[in-house]
């Protein structure tokens, strides 16, 4: 499994979780939304066409913002191993596309500034970099 690799949070920070705690977080992500209800959550793995084998997964936390309207912050990660392909910008362009199609937007993500193979990712999605920083990681928008 590739999401016990270090290397993974190069840019996010912490340390890969252990069986425990992953089995734990997979309950809480099966559920689709926060316990208070506030975020909604899609949770989409990321598999070579091939072999089927799992390479990656994406994410998109679907919240309502103050004073109205809705964003989908996205995610994803690639295993090291199969970082350079294509997959990410592949998984996170159907969803991307998938929730422009539901109607959800302005679409988000969260990069660290020195992540240059998501800030890659994000610009194929069509979004580009804010003025908005979080935790340290640049907040990139949809530029439509």
């Amino acid at each position: 499994m590739f999401l016990d690799d270090v290397r993974l949070h190069t840019w996010t920070g912490g340390v890969p979780g252990t069986l425990a705690e992953l089995e734990a977080r997979y309950v809480r992500q099966a559920e689709g939304r926060s316990p208070d209800g506030g975020q909604g959550w899609l949770n989409w793995l990321v598999r070579r066409r091939g072999d089927g084998r799992l390479v990656g997964t994406v994410q998109a936390t679907l919240r309502h913002v103050p004073g109205g309207g809705a964003e989908a912050a996205l995610a994803w990660v690639t295993g090291v191993a199969y970082q350079g392909e294509g997959y990410a910008r592949e998984g996170a362009g159907a969803m991307a596309e998938w929730l422009r199609a539901a109607g959800w937007g302005p679409l988000a993500a969260y990069i660290h500034p020195g992540h240059t193979g998501s800030m890659a990712v994000a610009r194929g999605l069509g979004l580009v970099p804010s003025t908005t920083t979080v935790d340290g990681e640049v907040r990139w928008v949809d530029h439509g």
